[in-house]
């Protein structure tokens, strides 16, 4: 695992450092790059797949206790990261949180391409049952030690508030189990975790979305048709608000498409990436 140094913190990241042009994929809330771990193993010896862990509470090195910690920070990271590791003509890919769309929209000198895949958008913050659970947790003092600590009993952790509506399938125990190691095992990344989610308010995605209506670049927006937590007619939204932007759907998947349609996923970012190679003017 790559480690950089943030404006927040250290960020850790994965590099595959595939011949090909720059793929950065971002994971979610309670997540770590190995959400992407069967597109990666497809696309990543043909593209240089970058996937870093932001500090939504699957992150392993706790940010400085200064650290802001807000939406639009947490977004603007990825910006960050790019300019950390120079890199250019991105295609950035994000999955469950919303908030790289804030990079897109604000800082996108670097990025080439949007792929926009089941995520937190438009009103939909905290998306769904288990946002609305996590955020109303966080009000309340030691309520995410307690949400999490539950999630120690494996069978619970497919619940509707949990992971269950995240994806048709099971994500795999010691996947999970990764996920949730730094939470449960660190007191200093719950405590990042509750200070975001505490200085997240209901119209904090709205500027961002506003944003995108001046992003010039192509965009794709990968959608699940069966989605419960992120709705599918937010990617007709995402077609309407962008102005070089077209939808794929997917069948049989939630929101996670990277585990449950990984295959489908990376076919349709290989074809989009392909077809706007060439470089795009800053």
């Amino acid at each position: 695992m790559n480690r950089v140094e943030l404006s927040t913190g250290v960020i850790e990241y994965s590099d595959s450092g595939g011949p090909g042009p720059v793929v950065v994929l971002v994971p979610g809330l309670a997540m770590n790059g190995s959400v992407w771990r069967k597109v990666v193993a497809d696309l990543g010896g043909s593209y240089r797949c970058v996937v870093p862990t932001l500090p939504l509470g699957g992150h392993r090195e706790p940010m400085r206790p200064d650290a802001d910690l807000s939406p639009r920070s947490i977004g603007l990271l990825v910006a960050e990261l790019l300019d950390a590791l120079d890199l250019h003509d991105v295609t950035l890919v994000g999955n469950d949180s919303g908030l790289f769309l804030f990079a897109a929209a604000e800082r996108p000198e670097r990025i080439g391409r949007l792929v926009i895949t089941p995520c937190e958008a438009f009103e939909n913050f905290p998306p769904g049952l288990p946002g609305k659970n996590l955020w109303y947790a966080a009000k309340l003092p030691g309520g995410v030690w307690v949400l999490v600590g539950i999630l120690r009993l494996r069978p619970l952790r497919r619940l509707p508030m949990a992971f269950g509506w995240m994806s048709r399938r099971p994500v795999p125990r010691e996947v999970l189990d990764g996920w949730l190691a730094p939470l449960l095992g660190k007191r200093a990344v719950r405590r990042d975790l509750v200070k975001y989610l505490r200085a997240a308010k209901r119209k904090d995605l709205l500027p961002a979305m506003e944003g995108l209506r001046g992003f010039p670049r192509p965009a794709l927006a990968v959608w699940a048709e069966q989605d419960k937590i992120m709705p599918p007619e937010h990617a007709r939204r995402f077609a309407e608000l962008l102005p070089n932007a077209r939808v794929v759907m997917v069948a049989d998947s939630y929101t996670l498409i990277p585990e449950d349609q990984p295959t489908e996923l990376a076919a349709h970012i290989r074809d989009f990436v392909n077809a706007a190679s060439e470089p795009t003017p800053a």
